[in-house]
């Protein structure tokens, strides 16, 4: 066999070996940056522009980035049959008599749709149609200020040190929850999984996390911006979960949710 011949099936191999140890992508949206999705321009909030995380054509259930520009008015949106969450990133949003700054968050309950919405310099907001569940105690609109919310130890199974959260929002029937997790770098999280689906998007910070993918550990990084919509029962975290700086993240479970912690990348609970 000539030497140029070797060579190539050399290459050839290494490519092969590189492309088999590369670990498998989860089957679900993780890692995902807001900026690379391309802008979206909704009828039933005009003039603005979205970067679209989900949706359901079915149903219209969706979580977005919403851009609000200057001098804009309109309604919340929506729609009779689906309750709305929106959290102010940055900018000024007033809602009814409402004014609120970036950490202002929003909790409309189905029936509850357009209430007049309006910002002064513009606004990025995360908007999320969620689908109504009968269970739910909440049934009146809830607006918070989650700056003047203080720091708790966090639970749900992971370690104290260096994790906090703020509640945005807990319902008692449904179980249904909205919070921002803080983590510090050096803080330490076991392998685990959560018995609801839950969505994350960083709002600051960089941070890196795994999902476990068929029984191999698939790390990946978020910068601000950063979205992830994990389904119930992945196992996520362990020893490749840190913060690279302090890390703040929005997030959600649609229904009661219990963490079970894993002391690997196994096999993970069924739906």
């Amino acid at each position: 066999m000539s030497a140029k011949r070797r060579f190539w099936l050399l290459g050839l191999s290494l490519i092969i070996g590189a492309c088999a140890s590369k670990p498998p992508a989860p089957p679900y949206p993780a890692f995902t940056q807001a900026d690379a999705i391309p802008d979206s321009f909704l009828a039933w909030l005009p003039e603005t522009r979205s970067k679209i995380f989900t949706s359901d054509a079915r149903t219209r259930r969706t979580s977005m980035l919403l851009q609000l520009p200057s001098d804009w008015t309109f309604t919340t949106g929506g729609a009779p049959d689906k309750t709305l969450e929106i959290y102010v990133l940055e900018g000024d949003l007033k809602i009814g008599e409402f004014e609120l700054e970036p950490g202002g968050y929003v909790y409309l309950p189905s029936g509850s749709m357009g209430i007049n919405m309006s910002s002064v310099s513009g606004a990025s907001l995360l908007y999320f149609l969620n689908d109504v569940d009968a269970s739910a105690v909440i049934q009146t609109p809830l607006i918070t200020n989650s700056n003047l919310l203080a720091w708790e130890t966090a639970s749900d199974g992971m370690e104290d040190f260096g994790i906090a959260t703020k509640e945005l929002r807990s319902d008692p029937g449904s179980g249904a929850r909205t919070w921002l997790l803080k983590i510090e770098p050096g803080a330490i999280q076991d392998w685990q999984q959560a018995t609801a689906r839950e969505e994350g998007f960083l709002i600051s910070g960089h941070y890196q996390h795994a999902e476990c993918v068929d029984g191999v550990p698939s790390p990946g990084e978020y910068t601000q911006g950063g979205y992830f919509l994990r389904p119930s029962g992945a196992i996520n975290g362990g020893p490749d979960a840190s913060a690279f700086e302090t890390s703040i993240w929005f997030l959600r479970v649609p229904r009661q949710s219990t963490i079970v912690n894993n002391a690997y990348c196994g096999i993970e609970l069924a739906e």
